[in-house]
This record gives structure tokens, C-alpha cells and sequence, in this order.
């Protein structure tokens, strides 16, 4: 479907033409016609769908076609990076239109939250913000939202994921009851569903199915008891051939410290969380964009809130909670047909998370064997038991990811 189709103003259709924007994507082509409809909607589609002009584009096409507009549309987003991107599409698809935007999050220096001010006295189209930063703008009686007519909740799973539950719903406190709401989310767990049935009136639903890997991605597994993750990692990133890659873990405080351990090996390495100041968190990303960092370490938020080509091999240094997050995280390599090595650390207790990425990508992942100075890999088992701990080198190496005891068969299975 030709983006001409949906009769878009010119300016902002000029724009599209500019940006070598043609056809729309499925999400697009079924988002944007409810939307120009004024109809509320929930949609699940991820990130590299073109979600984000599902949304822009028929909001900014209402905008246009406006003529009291100020403080027209909010866009709440989890994090600065994904607001920061937001903005760049709205800057973009704006070029040859008067439509103006300004991005509200923490962290910025005094000059920002002084210019942030001044546009809020003024007046914008568009608001792209994170929440808490919005919420002090909105206590302090700086922001107006009273005459707002759309708002979007954008990568929604994540923010309630973050806690943003009781920040969203303060927010929607001071938004006129009679508005458009758009909630996109990567995936629609219960809690989800729940939000949107509060916010939202009768909305229209769209589910997009997560896509599968890219074909370019080359995804291993690599079973290891956790004392064994970081000897095996620093092997893998100082022998192969890698010049972009991150690494995922679980927790903000494991990023920190794998951050001092990569470091003291002597790998180039920083890692990237929520108690770095904004200055340095951009810092990090344009010296990884530019090749002046090599290995960057986050969290899941990093999964979504960066776009960066060329990444070579993304490790999940632990296997990440949902399934489809596994998708979001190795989808950061591989793209634009590119080629690209994804590889994962599943440790006894990861075994059940593994199952369930494997059945929604629909494929076995290849197990690549433990180097036997490491030790003995651990079992196919929930819970790994003290027989199953590495073994000094030399020990005989067990058939590994066998069943357990008693089970339909206990032979052990070849890989």
C-alpha cells in the first residue's frame, strides 16, 4: 500500500518522499486509517515495524489540519534514548510542515530545563516525554494538558515494566477525559491489557506476530554453570573477530559490574544504565555508533532504545525473562541483511526459559560445547545438583542436556 493512499497533507506527504518513504508497513497499513478515524487503539507490534509512523504520521496529518493545536498531542516513552528517536522521526516527517515537538526527560543539564520551559510557556504540537520528568512540569503548573486531544503510550510493557503503573495513571489525572489514546506495546501480557481497558474507551485492536530472528543471525547456546560466564565470555570477545557488540544482562547492577570485570581483563568495554547522567549515557552510545567503543553492556531497556547498524555479535550474558525478548535483544544485530552471531549463557536454572524462546522462534538454537579447560557444562536439569559443578580440567566430560532419571528416556541425547 502506497503511503499516497491515505491522502496525507502534502507538506507532510512531501516529507514522507523526502525521507524515500513509499510503501507502508502491515502496521501502518492497518494503524494509520483507525487512527486518522479518531478511533482509540491498542496495538502489539515491536520495534522495526515502523511503529512509530503508525502513529506519528496520521497524528501529525490531524495536527496539520488543526487550527488551534498547542499542546495537541503527548507521547510517553520509557526511556530518553526512545524519546530521543521519537523526536528525530517527528523532525524529519516535519520538515516541510510548521508542526513543531519537544522531548521532556531527566538528566539534562540547566540549560535544557530552562529551554524545556520556555517551549512549554510557548506552546508545542508535539510532547515526547518520559514520565517522570513530565510529572514535575505537570505539579509545578508549568504544563498545560487540559486541551489535549491524543495521547500515546509507547513500548507500554516496558514502562510498567520500569514501575511507571502510578506515574502513567498520575499523568492521565491532569488529561481531559475526551481524547484519542494509542497504546503500543511489543508484547500484551495481562497487565497490559488491563491498562488499556482503563484508559482507553472501546478501542480497536491490532496484533502484529513478532517476527522471527533474521535469517543472518547466526544463534548459539553455550551452557554454563554463572562462575563459568565470565572466563568463557572473555574468551569468546578476545578470540573472535567482533568489533561492535553488546553484551545483555539481567540486572543494572550485574551491567556495572561486568562493566569493572571486562575492564580489568583489559577489554574495551563501558556500561550503560539509568545512574549515568544523560550527558554520559549519550557519550557512550556516540562512541559506540562511531566505533571508539567496542563492547557496550545494558539491560533490556538498551534492547529498545538503541539503533545502531553494523553490530556484530550481541551475548545475552543472561537469558532474558519473556521470549520475546530474546528477539528484541539479538535483533540488534543481522540488520539490513547483514550477517550478524547472537550468542546466549544459559546456566541450570535458565533451562525452561530457553524451552520457551526456542518454541516461539520455532527452531532449535545450536549448542556449542564448553572448551574443557572451563570444566563440564552443566545437565539438562532445572536445578543443577553438586555433582553437576565443574570439574578440574582433565575430568572426563559428561554427555550434557540429558534427561533426568526416570523421565521416558534417560539415554543421553546426541546435539
Amino acid at each position: 500500500m502506497d503511503f499516497k493512499d491515505f491522502n496525507f497533507n502534502p507538506d507532510l506527504y512531501e516529507g514522507l518522499l523526502a525521507m524515500g518513504f513509499r510503501s507502508a508497513t502491515p502496521i501502518q497499513q492497518q494503524a494509520i486509517p483507525l487512527i486518522l478515524n479518531k478511533q482509540d487503539l491498542i496495538a502489539c507490534a515491536q520495534t522495526g515495524t515502523g511503529k512509530t509512523g503508525a502513529y506519528l504520521l496520521p497524528i501529525m496529518n490531524m495536527i496539520s489540519e488543526t487550527p488551534e493545536r498547542h499542546n495537541n498531542t503527548l507521547i510517553l516513552a520509557p526511556t530518553r534514548e526512545l524519546a530521543q528517536q521519537i523526536d528525530l522521526q517527528v523532525e524529519a516527517l516535519s520538515y516541510f510542515t510548521n508542526i513543531s515537538s519537544l522531548t521532556v526527560y531527566g538528566g539534562g543539564d540547566g540549560i535544557a530545563y530552562e529551554q524545556q520551559k520556555r517551549s512549554m510557556r510557548e506552546g508545542v504540537d508535539i510532547i515526547i516525554a518520559t514520565p517522570g520528568r513530565l510529572i514535575s512540569h505537570l505539579s509545578s503548573g508549568l504544563l498545560k494538558l487540559d486541551q489535549l486531544k491524543h495521547l500515546v503510550l509507547d513500548e507500554a510493557d516496558r514502562m510498567l515494566d520500569m514501575g511507571f503503573y502510578d506515574d502513567i495513571m498520575k499523568i492521565v489525572g491532569y488529561l481531559p477525559q475526551v481524547r484519542q489514546t494509542v497504546l503500543f506495546s511489543a508484547t500484551m501480557p495481562p497487565k497490559i491489557r488491563k491498562l488499556a481497558s482503563t484508559l482507553l474507551k472501546d478501542p480497536e485492536q491490532i496484533n502484529i506476530a513478532i517476527s522471527k530472528p533474521a535469517e543472518g543471525i547466526l544463534q548459539q547456546i553455550y551452557l554454563a554453570h554463572d562462575e563459568q560466564k565470565v572466563p568463557l565470555l572473555t574468551r569468546i570477545l578476545k578470540s573472535g573477530d567482533f568489533k561492535s557488540i553488546i553484551v545483555f544482562a539481567s540486572t543494572k547492577e550485574k551491567v556495572k559490574n561486568l562493566g569493572k570485570v571486562f575492564r580489568n581483563l583489559g577489554l574495551k568495554a563501558e556500561a550503560f544504565h539509568s545512574d549515568l547522567t544523560q550527558k554520559e549515557r549519550e557519550a557512550a552510545l556516540l562512541k559506540f555508533k562511531n566505533r571508539m567503543l567496542p563492547i557496550l553492556i545494558g539491560t533490556d531497556v538498551l534492547s529498545r532504545g538503541i539503533d545502531v547498524e553494523g553490530i556484530d555479535l550481541v551475548v545475552n550474558f543472561d537469558v532474558p525473562h519473556d521470549a520475546e525478548d530474546y528477539v528484541h535483544r539479538i535483533g540488534r544485530t543481522a540488520r539490513a541483511s547483514t550477517k550478524g552471531t547472537a550468542i546466549t549463557l544459559v546456566n541450570p536454572k535458565d533451562k525452561r526459559k530457553l524451552e520457551s524462546i526456542e518454541k516461539l522462534i520455532e527452531k532449535k538454537i545450536d549448542r556449542v560445547p564448553m572448551p574443557e579447560d572451563l570444566g563440564t557444562a552443566p545437565l539438562e536439569t532445572a536445578t543443577s545438583s553438586p555433582s553437576d559443578r565443574p570439574k578440574p580440567s582433565g575430568a572426563p566430560k559428561k554427555k550434557f542436556w540429558k534427561k533426568k532419571p526416570g523421565s521416558a528416556s534417560s539415554k543421553p541425547k546426541t546435539e
